[in-house]
């Protein structure tokens, strides 16, 4: 893991603050079956919203919900982007490599970094929502 200087720091306070004080006035947004994008069985990227940073270590931010239907599951083998996550509806079981496993619940926030290997599944019997907040360097 590379060393984390002060601005980087900063810049994942904020940007985990900001996902913080979003997830307390966010509703879940209802989404029909078929509405987003398919990137599994049973998980949809619904994209929300994208617009320059002003975070000096980030270019862009944006925003996207990923539904997970009932058992399903996603993978990702290495971030592309670091990024804050909030679980806005549901729980999920995340995986962000070996003896890296926790379970999120609706309200609980974490974080990603670019090449992290992160697989979610929902092992509950509703749906769940995490909310992205992608920090881009580009």
């Amino acid at each position: 893991m590379k060393d984390v200087d002060r601005r980087s720091a900063l810049a994942f306070g904020l940007a985990a603050t900001s996902a913080v004080v979003m997830a307390k006035s966010a509703v879940a947004q209802p989404y029909a079956p078929n509405q987003g994008t398919e990137i599994a069985p049973g998980v949809r990227r619904v994209d929300l919203g994208k617009r320059e940073s002003m975070i000096p270590a980030y270019k862009t931010v944006s925003m996207r919900d990923v539904v997970y239907q009932p058992k399903s599951k996603s993978t990702n083998p290495g971030m592309a982007n670091d990024m804050v996550c909030h679980c806005l509806e549901g729980e999920l079981v995340v995986n962000q490599g070996p003896g890296k496993d926790f379970t999120v619940k609706k309200g609980d926030v974490w974080s990603c970094n670019k090449g992290l290997p992160e697989n979610n599944e929902n092992a509950g019997s509703s749906v769940a929502i995490m909310r992205v907040i992608d920090l881009l360097s580009t």
